[in-house]
């Protein structure tokens, strides 16, 4: 099983861009799907992108189409959330999961391996 670590969450200004990074340790990451889920206070888990294992398909909640793209280095173990024109909205704890499994899916209870989160804090 994969452990995940991610980085790259900061305090920006509205409109700045992050790129965020899910290191995995393991050889096996590549047989893995890979999710970015995003936490704020007082709210539950929201799905914001995942991608398949070798990476040819992605999947994006509609409120960050257009701004996030997430992608992945099978070489490097890493996959990367790039977020552009941040919005005080995008403010949250980001979260990266692994899936064993043969299925995209945006529900948190099908990744069965999750990171320790990322604070991203977008002020107006």
């Amino acid at each position: 099983q994969v452990q995940l670590v991610e980085s790259g969450g900061g305090l920006v200004q509205a409109g700045a861009s992050l790129r965020l990074s899910c290191a995995a340790s393991g050889r096996t990451f590549s047989s893995y799907i890979v999710a970015w889920f995003r936490q704020a206070p007082g709210k539950e888990r929201e799905f914001v992108a995942h991608i398949n294992r070798s990476g040819g398909i992605t999947d994006y909640t509609d409120s960050v189409k257009g701004r996030f793209t997430i992608s992945r280095d099978n070489a490097k173990n890493t996959v990367y959330l790039q977020m552009n024109r941040l919005k005080p909205e995008d403010t949250a704890a980001y979260y990266c999961a692994a899936s064993g499994g043969v299925l995209l899916s945006r529900t948190p209870r099908m990744y069965d391996t999750w990171g320790q989160g990322t604070q991203v804090t977008v002020s107006s």
